[in-house]
């Protein structure tokens, strides 16, 4: 049974949900998954994640879908993902067998909080990894904590699927090329924080960044992936200081699906002014696709129009429907959790 919760107001935010899912590393080795009910940690005031950035995250989401099945997306790419972001900042890698058990299990666990098909909401669920041992000293943690929490949210804009303004921002960088851009660690959100409130001052939806070495070559759109459209072409950025996003993997799967051709390589600024269409991607807002991007050192505007395109359009309805069951799982990117 659902909770009485309104989903269709429901805000991109955290909900309190039954349950939450534990497994602890301590003496070289991950021990039993436990669950558990308390929303808080009790944590050494010298733990390595406070001091020294040891902490790693993921996000997916389950869908109730219309044949009342509960599918989740490409789990198995989020446990490779958090095994790339530990290897880059020296944390134990949680088997891939394990992290999809949790994942399922705390979905399970929870599936009351799971919202309506066609109510706009999803279950985000977030896995989270932390180094929890006291160190005084720059060291890797001995024990960690591996928690996932799960909480219903709306759409990550207010608007939903619809278009949204950006500004490039030359004087803030997310990542260097060989920093830790690349993975999804939570040092690289807390670069972006400043920089994003200026761009929400302005009235932009998000900041937009170049690359940090030269401010030649697009990045990233905030905390999301970038993908240009143009002549029969899904277009997206390739550099080492980039987050390898799952939803830009798939779009670019569903892409050549279409009969699009997929082009994976740097992107210069200046190609900006020759898309059709153009968007933002990751797993909150799926798709966000972008009215216009400003640069405010040059005066230049970039315009991509203010609904989103046809194509933007035909593959964010196909990769939901792939998520909510309604469309052909050619590529096994579900897993049903609840029959």
């Amino acid at each position: 049974m659902m909770k009485n919760i309104d989903w269709a107001n429901l805000s991109f935010g955290y909900v309190k949900t039954d349950y939450n899912v534990r497994c602890y590393y301590r003496d070289g080795q991950w021990g039993e998954i436990e669950v558990c009910s308390d929303e808080y940690l009790n944590m050494h005031m010298a733990a390595a994640c406070l001091h020294y950035g040891q902490e790693a995250f993921e996000g997916l989401k389950a869908y109730r879908c219309p044949d009342g099945k509960i599918r989740v997306f490409r789990m198995n790419e989020n446990a490779t993902r958090l095994q790339s972001s530990c290897r880059g900042i020296v944390m134990p890698e949680l088997p891939t067998e394990r992290f999809e058990e949790m994942v399922k299990m705390v979905v399970r666990l929870n599936q009351a909080y799971i919202p309506p098909y066609e109510s706009g909401a999803t279950l985000y669920i977030r896995p989270l990894l932390i180094g929890t041992s006291a160190q005084v000293g720059v060291n890797a943690a001995r024990e960690y904590a591996f928690i996932i929490f799960v909480t219903p949210v709306g759409p990550y804009f207010k608007g939903g699927f619809s278009s949204n303004p950006y500004v490039i921002m030359r004087g803030y960088d997310r990542s260097a090329p060989l920093g830790t851009g690349k993975y999804k660690v939570g040092g690289n959100y807390a670069a972006s924080l400043y920089a994003h409130s200026i761009a929400h001052e302005k009235g932009y939806a998000s900041e937009f960044y170049l690359d940090a070495k030269e401010k030649k070559y697009i990045d990233e759109c905030g905390a999301a992936n970038f993908f240009g459209i143009k002549n029969n072409t899904y277009i997206t950025p390739k550099s080492t200081s980039i987050l390898p996003s799952i939803t830009n993997k798939s779009l670019m799967q569903l892409a050549e699906d279409i009969g699009l051709k997929v082009e994976h390589r740097p992107i210069p600024e200046e190609e900006l002014e020759t898309f059709e269409e153009a968007g933002a991607c990751g797993t909150a807002a799926v798709i966000s696709p972008i009215s216009y991007i400003d640069d405010l050192d040059t005066g230049k505007r970039y315009d991509f129009g203010d609904k989103p395109g046809p194509i933007s359009t035909k593959l964010y309805n196909k990769l939901r429907g792939v998520q909510y069951g309604t469309e052909p799982d050619v590529h096994g990117w579900t897993t049903v959790v609840i029959e």
